[in-house]
């Protein structure tokens, strides 16, 4: 076996690419850096806001496609005893021979009602029957309520929410990326048309690391989450894992 020596020449070039590779990847870093400070940072912090440690209950449900319900009705009867029904996209149940009950935009109370008193006008004035009672109940928990998380995480998209989900809960189910800028997130909350806009700003580092639960908002249907992120890590970065 010949060793294979390396030249002058080739000394040379390996000294002086290794006294490059760190002012590289330094330049890289500082570049990063002034990208990251143009990121504005959006959002004002409301101590009013319902957070982690102070959190409320979600007002009651309302139906919407497509959710599925639990349907039971007493007296049962030969066609409908407990039965299970997807809301349609038109916010009806189908509920075959005894026909549709429209329910989308109520709440499960009112479909309660809704639907016994659409059973017991279908079975008209026969005494001695006794009036019809529903019961529902949702199938699987919340299917048309949710959160959204965006811009640079893992998962981005829409999340079912629970009803005890916080923006630090809303962030690890997304995941964070090498590029994500945590510290710049906000959440935005959906407001009537013409209606000031809702921005909240979100402290990461307080939130992660003093444990300040002051921006660790209670997320409620529809909230979104923003995280901006820097520029990705280039070729020379991921080699140094930067």
């Amino acid at each position: 076996m010949t060793a294979r020596m390396l030249t002058a020449h080739g000394r040379r070039s390996t000294i002086v690419l290794s006294c490059w590779i760190p002012l590289l990847a330094g330049c890289q870093g500082l570049f990063g850096s002034h990208a990251e400070d143009r990121i504005p940072q959006y959002g004002v912090v409301d101590p009013n806001l319902t957070r982690e440690l102070k959190m409320v209950s979600l007002p009651p449900y309302v139906v919407e496609p497509p959710d599925e319900l639990e349907i039971t009705v007493r007296p049962a009867t030969a066609e409908l005893a407990t039965t299970t029904l997807p809301v349609q996209a038109d916010g009806n149940v189908d509920m075959g021979f005894n026909g549709d009950v429209y329910v989308a935009g109520l709440t499960l109370e009112q479909v309660e009602q809704k639907i016994a008193q659409h059973l017991t006008a279908r079975a008209g004035p026969r005494p001695p029957r006794e009036p019809f009672q529903a019961s529902v109940r949702l199938v699987n928990g919340s299917q048309s309520k949710f959160y959204y998380v965006l811009g640079t995480v893992t998962t981005q998209g829409r999340f079912p929410i629970t009803g005890n989900d916080t923006v630090l809960d809303a962030i690890l189910a997304a995941g964070l990326r090498s590029n994500s800028l945590p510290e710049k997130a906000y959440l935005v909350r959906p407001h009537p048309a013409g209606g000031p806009d809702q921005v909240f700003r979100i402290d990461w580092d307080g939130i992660k690391e003093r444990g300040d639960t002051l921006t660790n908002y209670q997320v409620f249907p529809g909230d979104r989450i923003v995280v901006p992120g820097g520029r990705a890590p280039g070729l020379l970065s991921t080699l140094l894992g930067g």
